[in-house]
């Protein structure tokens, strides 16, 4: 399937689609995880998805804190709090670029491991925000979209002189 992972920026179209659902849990797709574990390390990163390796499959990859890494195949937002909260984050598609944004502090979703076993997940806190945010790469959503237009305008802006400099 993959081979080697490479993270894709802001600017390249794969990140604005839709990724697919997988169909199967096979080897190839047990790989591709590890896989996605391994870039989400090489990039020190904490939640890396699928789109933002070129693999538009619905397939992502946290590791939080001193958590264990984690695998979310297929995944389904279940709930959310109505609690937000606002906190900094930053994208390995968008690197060298932070903001401010306001997510739910609690979700509970439901996915596959790369095992093909089937879970459900209450997550709070940064293990929460991170799932949310890598959710939302299966969207095609990013998180500068999620912020005001002036903000996110001054983000893109930024984001090209880091890639130029």
């Amino acid at each position: 399937m993959v081979l080697f992972m490479e993270i894709i920026t802001l600017g390249n179209e794969l990140l604005r689609k839709k990724a697919e659902r997988v169909t199967d849990i096979d080897k190839e797709l047990t790989k591709a995880a590890g896989e996605l574990i391994d870039a989400l390390h090489k990039g020190e990163g904490v939640g890396l998805a699928g789109p933002q390796v070129s693999l538009m499959k619905r397939i992502f990859a946290v590791h939080v804190e001193k958590d264990i890494p984690r695998v979310f195949i297929n995944p389904s937002i279940l709930e959310t709090s109505l609690e937000t909260v606002k906190y900094e984050e930053g994208c390995l598609s968008v690197p060298g670029v932070y903001a401010d944004v306001i997510r739910p502090g609690a979700v509970r979703i439901q996915a596959w491991n790369e095992n093909g076993r089937p879970f459900t997940l209450d997550a709070e806190g940064i293990l929460a925000r991170v799932i949310l945010h890598e959710y939302d790469h299966l969207e095609g959503i990013l998180f500068i979209d999620r912020l005001s237009e002036f903000k996110r305008k001054r983000i893109i802006t930024k984001f090209e002189k880091i890639r130029k400099a």
